[in-house]
């Protein structure tokens, strides 16, 4: 949708007009971004809410300046690099912990909120929070995917006599069509805006949370970890400002999301690469066949993933300028053959600031395994601010385990540390600690042209992110595809493994082409729910979704074009 006075994209159409409709009231980008990922909390309810957490990189118009927000859940001050380990020193089942308390951090997403209203907002906590109230009271008509998501979680739901009450219809998916409430949230909702994010944090929400969490209710016969929260642990609790990861491509400024995400950095890294492949080829992205683009793209992705996996973690020392540097991304692409992709796993780099030479690196590691749930939004408003915000409860459905009186789910997101390094002899920066942040690959993503917005964008789905985010930037800047087309062209994920590709990409004659470079596709269904917005400079802007998956997403502006 084009048109004018500010524009929000979600995969929910139900939560873009209640962010809309902020905007349409004279409320900025930083409140319909808080009034519609709390909408989303109601409606996708197994990707984002209350017991989450989160990342927003905010554009401020009025400073000029971008910065984001750190709303990451946290471990426990008793984590230590053991906790998910058995006595053998082998990793606990990875399914058993998630649908535990153990997997439940100190929810980030409610303070996100409240930091975003008093640093970049106009409204009030309580305003904010008052759409996705009625939302919740008076309900949502359910479409296929929410019926899908529900039933491909109704076993392990069933495990929960809670959330099989707030969740579960006669202990069936809700039928598409129908119409679902959930009081519960509501009063949640209600609590938290009249009462302060405190109530969670140092109040009678939090109290329910750790008492949940702790010593979950389960079935007869049924019995799970609990976790290990303290009230502490939630009075201890701090949204963060952080200064952006910042990178050039092309002209274009592009901000993303630093640590504990791996987004920004692994982003920059990826544009990085694929130019550097210009520089080594003689060749523009924009000009080679889609097969090569491709077969660039993955390389750089595969590239990227190593050097993600061994350097990035809520640990000191991070070598962020340099993984990020041209320099590095130069020494990378000196092993790319435009003729034959290199093997799997590609070995980690060195990023040390030498960059003179072309050998291998000597240590390849597999790829950690990390959740494809989440959810993504985008709004700008009419003097110039851009919100950019993904928010998780980590998995579809996150832990399973809904608070009791309280209509929201706990998230699994502890299980985005590693368990036991992923090389016994290569320091591993993402395994958990006391009060750490588990590594995300959440990119949401800002970029800028001439000082001005131009583009802001993100998506769902874990590690596979990084490669939608990358890819669709890629497709709307080099390979003049619309933005609209540059969300719904078919996705190719390369994490430094075996290929994940849609089924619309291995049915096509690409897939061929690929694997006669040496690649290996596999399928991985639907990547990612990308949301864009493009300003187009005098107070118009450009709204995309996607079109089909999820369901279709939902791209609007307060006034379309005729």
């Amino acid at each position: 949708m084009t048109g004018s006075g500010g524009a929000v994209s979600s995969v929910d159409r139900d939560a873009s007009q209640i962010g809309v409709d902020v905007l349409a009231r004279g409320g900025n980008a930083a409140d319909a971004a808080v009034a519609t990922a709390a909408a989303l909390g109601v409606t996708e309810p197994y990707s984002a809410g209350i017991g989450g957490g989160g990342f927003l990189v905010y554009y401020d118009a009025r400073t000029k300046r971008v910065s984001t927000i750190d709303g990451r859940e946290t471990a426990p001050a008793t984590f230590t690099e053991k906790t998910f380990r058995n006595p053998d020193g082998t990793a606990m089942n990875f399914t058993t912990v998630v649908n535990s308390g153990l997997s439940v951090g100190v929810p980030g997403t409610p303070a996100l909120w409240a930091k975003a209203l008093r640093d970049y907002g106009t409204l009030s906590f309580n305003d904010a929070l008052k759409p996705a109230e009625r939302l919740a009271a008076k309900g949502f008509v359910v479409d296929q995917t929410f019926h899908d998501q529900t039933a491909q979680n109704a076993a392990r739901f069933a495990t929960f006599p809670e959330t099989a009450r707030v969740f579960l219809r006669n202990g069936q998916a809700p039928a598409v069509g129908s119409r679902f409430t959930n009081p519960d949230l509501a009063k949640a909702y209600r609590t938290l805006r009249t009462h302060g994010v405190d109530v969670l944090y140092r109040g009678r929400l939090g109290e329910a949370i750790v008492r949940e969490s702790n010593a979950p209710h389960t079935a007869p016969g049924v019995t799970v970890m609990g976790g290990q929260l303290t009230l502490r642990d939630l009075a201890r609790y701090r949204a963060l400002t952080k200064a952006p990861i910042h990178s050039q491509y092309k002209g274009l400024d592009v901000y993303g999301m630093p640590i504990p995400s791996s987004g920004g950095i692994a982003v920059a890294e990826i544009l990085n690469l694929m130019k550097a492949y210009e520089d080594r080829t003689g060749t523009s992205t924009s000009q080679v066949s889609d097969v090569d683009y491709l077969h660039r793209f993955s390389e750089a992705s595969a590239t990227a993933f190593a050097d993600r996996n061994r350097y990035v973690g809520d640990v000191p020392d991070v070598p962020v300028s340099e993984l990020i540097s041209t320099g590095f991304a130069a020494e990378r692409a000196c092993l790319f053959d435009p003729t034959q992709a290199q093997p799997r796993p590609i070995p980690f780099g060195s990023p040390d600031g030498s960059y003179t030479s072309c050998a291998q690196g000597t240590k390849a590691q597999p790829e950690p395994y990390e959740g494809l749930s989440t959810t993504h939004l985008t709004a700008m408003d009419r003097w110039g601010n851009v919100a950019s915000y993904t928010l998780t409860i980590e998995q579809t459905g996150g832990s399973g385990i809904t608070v009791p009186g309280w209509g929201f789910l706990l998230n699994n997101e502890l299980t985005d540390f590693n368990f036991v390094p992923l090389d016994p002899e290569v320091p591993d920066p993402n395994l958990p600690g006391p009060g750490k942040r588990p590594r995300s690959s959440m990119s949401p993503t800002i970029l800028m042209k001439d000082g001005a917005p131009f583009l802001a964008v993100g998506s769902p789905g874990g590690a596979t992110i990084i490669t939608s985010v990358s890819q669709t930037i890629l497709g709307y800047v080099d390979r003049d595809l619309s933005l609209v087309d540059a969300i719904a062209a078919p996705r190719l994920s390369s994490r430094n493994g075996t290929e994940g590709a849609e089924p619309a990409l291995l049915a096509s004659p690409l897939a061929a082409g690929l694997r006669a470079l040496g690649h290996t596709l596999a399928d991985a269904g639907e990547i990612g729910a990308v949301t864009a917005i493009r300003s187009l400079g005098h107070g118009k802007f450009e709204a995309a979704a996607e079109p089909i998956r999820r369901g279709g997403g939902s791209a609007m502006v307060v006034r379309p074009s005729r």
